[in-house]
């Protein structure tokens, strides 16, 4: 990767960090080769110039969809770009025609829908965004109109999502190249029905990935003359045999011994099958049922995708049959015999898996036994048999295990080459490549050395595909790149695969002498290799071995090498099973015939696959190869996690910073004319006012900032690694002296219009304080009047509520007074109209009285005078009169004078 020429104070910068790999800051002080860094956390760190990373401050806020579109291609500008998008669910990024998919470890169904599908349909590549379609696009547009086949290799490790990558690419070039009036069975359904049945033999949960390929992959999808699919073949690699016998703990099992246990009863009780926990081979872990995933419904799937692709229900029942078989041989246990050396079956359980095991393989039970506990050593003079131990017998007992599960995942996957079909007039084929990616665990064994062999394989031929790449861009511009050195990784496939002293013939050598121990293998390859760069004999241990691959140091322990490696079959396994009364396990064994036994004396399993890879090769070296890269983002399976080290961990396995250093070789950085010209015109402007054509302009400027090994293409200019960066330093240079000048005459101004601004606000502030001082003044007058009118108001009113008091109180008073007066003027008057009226009417009573007495008088007197004076009436008449007359007067005199008190007593 190119390093920056110039850092300079006030640079942005990458800067190593224990936690997050890099993390970005400015540099705040230089001293020599020593760069005081301001980190982003608020921290500070100090780092040597030449280990920090400039940092590309006009990258879009998004990220971009283009790796080659950075302005710096390094290490931690591709992590923080991958970041950023992963963070905006945009799990696609290009690095020129690669493409980087990050596992989003959640349903994202709208990026894969018809919809989608539609979209990406004959559109030219790189006009629509990154998408797994336009690379299965561009592979079948490439196929259709050039008339050469393509290949897609998918790679990653466990748990990156390589399978659904795989399978996506699959529904689209089956969308592609389907036949939509087609009736039945057609090939891109068989095709695609595969995958489930590939998974369910071939695929377990890991630590990593609760689907994870056990074995590689490559698909070979025919196409007719008018671009429709007409025929498929599939091509497995290097299964993991050893899983079928020996998990670790949180791991599974192959699905279908799970798919099996989790049958319809009826179906269960056929082949006398229980929980999962019961058999030796599924409960050394304690992991059985997978989060979200019904065994029981992919069961059902898995037989309905065996229908699709062909497998007859006999087939299927006798597939089955030998799942539950070897299910029942990992619980076979044995004992001592009658003699150490010899070996029993342990007990009546162990007794019944061993019947259930022949009923099903359709083989004598006392035949199978012999066969575990048994050997036939063949002499000139005469036929041994010899017994094992338990220890033995074990082994025997899982390598038949193995060696029936190996030969039934073949049989497979020819039955599905066979029902699917081949085209042999086809011309035109796309192969989709999903294999395991580079891997590195605390103990790396056999298995780990195939697959990390294969992915230097891969490296070599990704790094000759990306560099051919560069070839053709360079090609295209017309510059010179002949002196570029192509960057391969030669020493260690030659240390790996070398006919003679390579560490697989050494392998092979060591597996065909009987006395041969993993100690003298190790041995062995310490003294071939003590002087090899690429091999390294590990402290501290006696037989472990480590290897400089392209994507770091693997440590492998070579204990099980040379057993793993051998490709042996018992001859008791294979006569046992050959004489099956079941017709599909005897055709799992076919018996040999003489010279094929003799020429396959020594079978190896490195060998094998060695020429396995050598025909991938040739098949992909005869295709135009498009890759992507799957990258897991976190260890714990979970969305939205982006764990930094882990990723860069897989872009350095997944050859992703090799193809970046691979671009840093050549010319890592180029720019179209009016780009380059846009970006740094600021460094010549006397340039731009000559009025020169793009390519000369760009040349001046170069020339003027003294930069050699730059190249100008014919619409391209194209710097070496680190030249950007001098020139952005130069521009930040001169930005920074324009600034300063901008700076010094924008204060200049700033501060002279503070001042006629401040002169003229003092102005206003004192003529609005005088005014404010006026107004308060009057204010205060004003409120002083209102004080004083407030005052003589509020002095009236108490004084009007004194008065008001006062007067209510005297009204009361006089009021009090006057009752009190009236009624004691009453109580006289009522006391005097008492004695009046009592006077009166004893004057009264006295005058009636006296009235009463002189009438008496007077009748008296009248009738005397009557008697008397009978003569002297007038007289006496006259009298009477005048009498009267006068009493009646002062009767009403006296009446007058007690009417006004009456009035009063009444």
């Amino acid at each position: 990767m190119g390093k920056p020429v110039t850092i300079v104070v006030g640079s942005q910068i990458w800067v190593e960090n224990p936690e997050l790999v890099w993390i970005d800051g400015e540099v705040i002080n230089i001293k020599g080769e020593d760069a005081e860094i301001q980190i982003s956390n608020g921290n500070k760190v100090v780092a040597k110039v030449s280990k920090i990373y400039p940092k590309d401050m006009e990258m879009p806020a998004g990220g971009v969809d283009d790796m080659t579109k950075l302005s710096y291609l390094h290490e931690p500008g591709v992590l923080c770009n991958l970041a950023t998008r992963y963070e905006s669910n945009e799990i696609y990024t290009y690095t020129g025609n690669i493409l980087i998919a990050i596992n989003p470890f959640q349903s994202l169904s709208h990026l894969y829908d018809t919809v989608m599908m539609e979209r990406y349909n004959g559109v030219p590549f790189g006009e629509l965004g990154p998408h797994v379609f336009a690379i299965a696009d561009a592979a079948y547009r490439e196929m259709i109109n050039e008339g050469k086949s393509n290949s897609i290799l998918v790679s990653g490790e466990s748990g990156a999502g390589k399978t659904e990558t795989t399978k996506m690419l699959m529904r689209y070039l089956a969308y592609l190249g389907g036949n939509a009036a087609a009736e039945g069975r057609t090939v891109e359904q068989q095709v695609l029905e595969s995958n489930p049945v590939l998974e369910a033999f071939g695929n377990a949960k890991t630590v990593k990935n609760n689907n994870s390929s056990r074995f590689g992959k490559f698909v070979e999808i025919q196409f007719d003359k008018r671009g429709r699919i007409s025929g498929a073949a599939i091509r497995t690699y290097l299964l993991e045999r050893s899983r079928v016998c020996q998990i670790s703990d949180l791991e599974r099992n192959y699905h279908c011994f799970y798919l099996l246990c989790a049958a319809p009863e009826q179906e269960k009780e056929k082949y006398k099958l229980g929980d999962p926990k019961s058999y030796h081979y599924l409960n050394q872990s304690n992991c059985y049922q997978l989060d979200g995933i019904s065994d029981e419904h992919n069961y059902l799937s898995t037989r309905r995708a065996m229908d699709v692709v062909g497998i007859s229900v006999v087939e299927q029942e006798a597939i089955f049959s030998v799942v539950a078989a070897i299910l029942h041989l990992g619980n076979i246990d044995f004992a001592n015999g009658e003699d150490n050396d010899s070996s029993v079956l342990k007990n009546d359980e162990s007794l019944f898996h061993l019947q259930m095991t022949a009923e099903l393989l359709m083989c004598n039970p006392r035949a199978l036994e012999d066969a575990l506990c048994k050997r036939v050593m063949v002499t000139p003079e005469e036929i041994i048999k010899r017994s094992l131990d338990p220890h033995g017998a074990t082994v025997s007992r899982d390598g038949l295990a193995k060696t029936i599960y190996s030969r039934l995942f073949d049989w497979l996957v020819d039955k599905i080459n066979v029902s699917i079909g081949q085209d042999p007039s086809s011309k035109c084929l796309i192969g989709v490549l999903d294999i395991y990616g580079f891997e590195s665990f605390k103990t790396n064994s056999f298995e780990q050395f195939c697959i990390n062999y294969t992915n230097e394989k891969l490296q070599q031929h990704f790094n000759k595909h990306v560099f051919k790449s560069e070839q053709e861009e360079y090609t295209r511009e017309e510059i010179d790149w002949s002196y570029i050195e192509f960057v391969d990784n030669k020493d260690v496939l030659d240390l790996i695969e070398q006919k003679k002293g390579g560490i697989i013939a050494l392998l092979d050598e060591a597996c065909m002498f009987p006395k041969s121990t993993h100690d003298t293998f190790s041995q062995k390859l310490y003294q071939t290799f003590k002087d090899n760069k690429r091999f390294i004999k590990p402290k501290l241990t006696r037989s472990d071995f480590t290897i400089v691959h392209y994507a770091g140091e693997v440590q492998y322990q070579s204990d099980q090498f040379l057993d793993k490696n051998k490709d042996y079959i018992v001859p008791e396994h294979r006569d046992l099973l050959s004489a099956s009364k079941c017709s599909f396990v005897a055709g799992l064994f076919p018996s040999l015939t003489e010279e094929a036994a003799k020429s396959s004396k020594f079978s190896s399993i490195s060998s094998r696959f060695k020429l396995q890879l050598q025909h991938l090769m040739e098949t992909l070296n005869a295709t135009e190869p498009h890759y992507i890269r799957c990258i897991k983002p976190n260890n714990v399976l979970k969305p939205a996690i982006f764990e930094n080290i882990n990723v860069v961990q897989q872009l350095h396995s997944g050859g992703v910073l090799e193809a970046v250093r691979i671009k840093c070789a050549g010319y890592p950085t180029y720019r179209s004319f009016f780009e380059f010209l846009t970006r740094f015109r600021i460094l010549a402007p006397e340039v731009l006012k000559m009025d020169f054509p793009e390519n000369e302009a760009c040349e001046k400027i170069l020339e003027k900032m003294g930069l050699k090994g730059y190249q100008i293409g014919k619409t391209k200019v194209f710097l070496r690694a680190g030249q950007m960066a001098e020139l952005d330093a130069k521009r930040a240079l001169m930005l920074g002296d324009s600034a300063k000048v901008i700076q010094r005459r924008g204060r200049t101004h700033i501060t002279r219009r503070k001042y006629v601004s401040i002169q003229e606000a003092s102005i206003c502030v004192q003529s609005f304080c005088r005014g404010e001082l006026v107004r308060k003044l009057y204010k205060l007058k004003k409120r002083v009047n209102a004080v004083v009118k407030i005052q003589k108001t509020a002095r009236k009113r108490l004084a009007r509520k004194d008065y008001i008091k006062i007067l209510f109180s005297s009204v009361v008073l006089q009021t009090s007074l006057r009752a009190m007066v009236a009624r004691d003027e009453l109580r006289y008057r009522v006391k005097v109209a008492i004695i009046i009226q009592t006077g009166l009417r004893a004057m009264a009573a006295r005058d009636a009285f006296r009235y009463r007495v002189n009438a008496a008088v007077i009748i008296q007197v009248y009738e005397q005078w009557l008697l008397v004076m009978l003569l002297d009436v007038e007289c006496n008449l006259s009298r009477e009169l005048l009498f009267r007359l006068t009493w009646k007067k002062q009767k009403e005199k006296r009446q007058q004078s007690w009417s006004p008190l009456c009035k009063l007593i009444n």
